[in-house]
């Protein structure tokens, strides 16, 4: 039997991915948005953000523009919550 209070993983990213994006989100907050990668490398190093964090977003593509952690986690090819709607 599933534990009720268990965080759910959404359809379509696995607990990695999950984990992954919520890292980057810590590192990048939300006042960074719109961003472009080096933008993005710039807020997490000031944010001490892990090398890791920091690493995912140095592959990040140059001369693309971000909305979102969503964006730059489907750019580094994570998984990504699949639209219920």
């Amino acid at each position: 039997m599933t534990d009720p209070h268990q965080p759910g993983t959404p359809q379509g990213m696995d607990p990695a991915d999950v984990e992954r994006r919520a890292a980057l989100a810590e590192a990048l907050g939300k006042e960074v948005w719109p961003a472009d990668r080096d933008t993005l490398v710039a807020k997490a190093e000031e944010a001490a953000a892990p090398d890791a964090v920091l690493g995912q977003l140095r592959r990040l593509p140059a001369g693309t523009e971000f909305t979102n952690v969503q964006d730059v986690a489907a750019a580094l090819g994570l998984g990504t919550e699949q639209q219920r709607f």
